[in-house]
Parts: C-alpha cells; sequence; structure tokens
C-alpha cells in the first residue's frame, strides 16, 4: 500500500502572505483521490516528533528557543516569518511524518510525506521557511536505532540542501547529494558530500543527462541501504523562484529516472515533496502528482 504523511495543520497555521504555495498540501491529496490513485486509506496524519528525537539532530537550545517561542527576531527573520506555537507544531509533525514514512518505506519500497523537505534548517538555524529539518532527523532516526548504516540524501530541489550538507558534515554513514541552482537562494552554500550548481536557464536535456549520469555511479559507489529523495519541483522553468528551465515531462522523468534506480536496486525510498513556486497552483500540484503516479505504477 502507498502510504503518504498528510496533516491539515500542514497548509494552515501559515501568514496570510505564504499559504497560496502552500495550498498544494491540501490539492495535492485531493486530486490523487480524484483520480482514484489514493484513498482516505492511503494518507495517515502523523503525531508530533519526540523532543528527544528531534535533540539527535538539532542543537538544544536552538530547539527550545523554538518550543518556546523565543527565537530572536532576527532569527525568524531568517526562517521568514514569525514564530507560532502552530508553526512548530507543524515541523514536528512534518518530521514525524517522514520517520513514520521510513518505517512504511521498509515494508513497502516506498513512502511519501505531502509537506517535508525542510533542507535549510540546520543544526542551530531555521531558514527559507524551514524549522526543522525532516529528512535530516529521520536519517538519524535510523542510524540511532540500527535501522541503516549507509544512508543517501538525494536532493534535487533548485535550491541547496544547505542544512542537510551541515548537518551530516562529519557523518561519514550519510552521503548528502544536492543538484542545484548555482545562482539561487542559499547564497552562502555549505559543503555538501556532491554539490552539482547548475547555470541559469539549465535545460531538459542537460538537466536529465547529469541525473542519469551520476545517481547511478553514487549508488554503486556509497552502497546505501536506504534512500531519502527531495524531489522538488521549483525546477520547472514556470517557476518564479527557480531560475531553471524545465518542462513538467523532464520533470516526471527525473522522478521516474530516481524511482526505478530505487526500486531495481531494492534501496527503501522515503520522498518529501520540496519546493514549487509557479505562478499557477494546477502546474505545481500536477507536476507533484506526477511522482505519486509513478509511484503507484512502479510499486504497486
Amino acid at each position: 500500500m502507498l502510504r503518504i504523511a498528510y496533516d491539515p495543520i500542514y497548509a494552515h497555521p501559515l501568514p496570510k502572505g505564504h499559504r497560496f504555495p502552500m495550498l498544494k498540501y491540501e490539492l495535492i491529496p485531493a486530486q490523487l483521490i480524484h483520480e482514484g490513485i489514493i484513498t482516505q486509506a492511503n494518507l495517515f496524519s502523523p503525531e508530533p516528533s519526540q523532543e528527544e528525537i528531534i535533540l539527535w539532530t538539532h542543537d538544544e537550545n536552538y530547539w527550545h528557543q523554538l518550543r518556546d517561542l523565543t527565537l530572536p527576531p532576527k532569527e525568524q527573520r531568517r526562517i521568514g516569518f514569525p514564530l507560532s506555537a502552530q508553526l512548530v507544531e507543524r515541523e514536528t509533525r512534518i518530521a514525524k511524518g517522514t520517520i513514520d514514512g521510513c518505517h512504511f518505506a521498509f515494508d513497502h519500497g516506498i513512502a511519501f510525506n505531502v509537506a517535508g523537505g525542510t533542507h535549510h534548517a540546520g543544526t542551530n538555524w531555521g531558514e527559507g521557511f524551514c524549522l526543522l529539518n525532516d529528512q535530516a532527523i529521520s536519517a538519524n532516526y535510523l542510524l540511532h536505532n540500527n535501522l541503516s548504516s549507509s544512508i543517501l540524501i538525494i536532493d534535487l530541489d533548485v535550491h541547496q540542501g544547505n542544512g542537510t550538507a551541515q548537518i551530516f558534515e562529519n557523518e561519514p554513514r550519510v552521503f548528502t547529494f544536492s543538484m542545484h541552482g548555482a545562482n539561487n537562494f542559499p547564497y552562502r552554500k555549505e559543503r555538501s558530500d556532491l554539490d552539482i550548481p547548475l547555470p541559469d536557464g539549465t535545460s531538459d536535456k542537460e538537466y536529465l543527462d547529469i541525473v542519469k549520469q551520476t545517481l547511478p555511479k553514487l549508488i554503486a559507489q556509497q552502497k546505501p541501504d536506504f534512500i531519502f529523495y527531495l524531489s522538488g519541483v521549483d525546477v520547472l522553468a514556470t517557476d518564479k523562484l527557480g531560475k531553471l528551465s524545465l518542462s513538467k515531462e523532464a520533470c516526471k522523468e527525473r522522478d521516474r529516472f530516481v524511482l526505478e534506480q530505487c526500486h531495481k536496486h531494492q534501496i527503501p525510498v522515503q520522498v518529501s515533496m520540496g519546493g514549487g513556486y509557479s505562478t499557477d497552483i494546477r502546474a505545481i500540484v500536477d507536476a507533484h502528482c506526477n511522482t505519486y503516479r509513478l509511484a503507484h505504477d512502479l510499486y504497486f
């Protein structure tokens, strides 16, 4: 069964100016249900993550400032919106959804989080609308519980996974791969184990050639027993923040190739959706839904 973490709180506690792009968190499952790809039985609502688990990844003082809503204004501005109890709860639920998705991926090969991909959050900072790093928290959860010994994080969002890179800079059991816009946010990059910065206007063929040349080699070299995939659709030419020139078809082919590699090598994969900021919400939702459609056809 395809299992998908979804909670209404993912979409609702955000400040007014940020609600439009977050509508996708409601529209994606609604569209998949409409198409008959999933039913309500495929969706699960995660609980908040336990504090102990969060602290395996994030600095205690930083977490306490989030939890107690005492983060300094300057740090809140770096995140991009003011703190609220609902926002913090939202992030803890997203993190738990990704953790739960790992268990479902062990059972079914793949699992999704409608939200997630909060890859700009580092050990002791939040940034770019990210407070807690869901895939990093989940990777450390797997390591701490001896559920994995070699993890590959594939980050194909248009923005570098700087927080993820920083968190695992001294952790040899986690290999971080980020392919992103060279001239895009964050403007101060961290060092992933493999960074592939792309020039503005990168086309379908250029992009797909790099993915198809790189990923099989990484899997062969690293021999991961678990993969996290951040499948941002802000690589689209229609994305107002992306600066790349990918078509929806190329984005779908990217996802097909990544998922086929995971399936072929029988490596469990947890997928978080990442960014998408096209002006037309339908373009965002359809591009994200393609990832679920592919997973449904390939795994089920």
